[in-house]
C-alpha cells in the first residue's frame, strides 16, 4: 500500500467530512449574513446597527446595540440550518443517529458557545475604543462591500468554524451516538 492509500485510509474520511463540514458552513455563512442583511434593512441599514441600544447591561457602563440582536438572530436560524444539514449529509449515517433532539441540543450547545466567542470578536471588530477595531478608511457604513457591520459578522463566523468542527465532529455526532446505539443495544 502506497503512503498517500495509507493517508487516504487513515485521514481520507475525516477530510471528506470536513470538507462536508466546511461546505455545510459555507452555505450557514450565507443564510447568517442574509438574515445580518434582512434585520439590517428592516432597522434602517448597517449606520444603525452601533447605534440603537436595545437596552443596559445590568451592573455595567455598557448598552446591548443592535449588531448584538442581529450576531444572535444570523446565529439562531444558520445554526438550525447547519445541524440539519450536518445531521442529514455530514454525519448522516441512519444506522447510527441519535434522536433529533438527542442530537440538536448538544449542537446548540457547542454553537452557542462558538457563538458567544464571536460576538466578543463581532463588538471588539466593530467598537471604536477597541485595539482591533476595523480601521477607516478601508472599512465603513457608506458602502455594502467595505461595511463594519457585515465584515465583523463574517470575521467572527471564520475564527469560530474550527470550534464548532471539532467539538460537533467528537461530542454531537460522534458520542451522543455512540451513547445512544449502546443504551439501543442494552433495552
Amino acid at each position: 500500500m502506497s503512503l498517500w492509500e495509507r493517508l487516504y485510509k487513515r485521514w481520507g474520511y475525516s477530510a471528506v467530512q470536513f470538507l462536508k463540514f466546511g461546505l455545510v458552513g459555507g452555505s450557514g455563512v450565507l443564510v447568517n449574513m442574509f438574515v445580518a442583511f434582512l434585520m439590517n434593512k428592516a432597522n434602517g441599514g448597517t449606520v444603525n446597527a452601533q447605534r440603537v441600544v436595545w437596552g443596559p447591561i445590568p451592573g455595567t457602563a455598557f448598552n446591548i446595540r443592535y449588531t448584538l440582536l442581529v450576531w444572535i438572530g444570523g446565529f439562531l436560524v444558520a445554526n438550525v440550518w447547519n445541524f440539519l444539514l450536518n445531521r442529514h449529509w455530514t454525519f448522516a449515517k441512519d444506522d447510527t443517529m441519535a434522536p433529533f433532539w438527542k442530537e440538536l441540543w448538544p449542537f446548540f450547545t457547542v454553537g452557542s458557545i462558538a457563538a458567544a466567542v464571536g460576538a466578543v470578536i463581532k463588538i471588539a471588530l466593530t467598537n471604536p475604543t477597541s485595539p482591533i477595531y476595523l480601521p477607516d478608511p478601508w472599512f465603513h457604513e457608506s458602502t455594502g462591500l467595505q461595511s463594519r457591520e457585515y465584515w465583523s459578522q463574517l470575521l467572527a463566523i471564520v475564527f469560530t468554524l474550527p470550534i464548532n468542527y471539532v467539538i460537533n465532529k467528537l461530542w454531537t455526532f460522534r458520542s451522543v451516538r455512540r451513547r445512544h446505539a449502546q443504551a439501543t443495544a442494552q433495552g
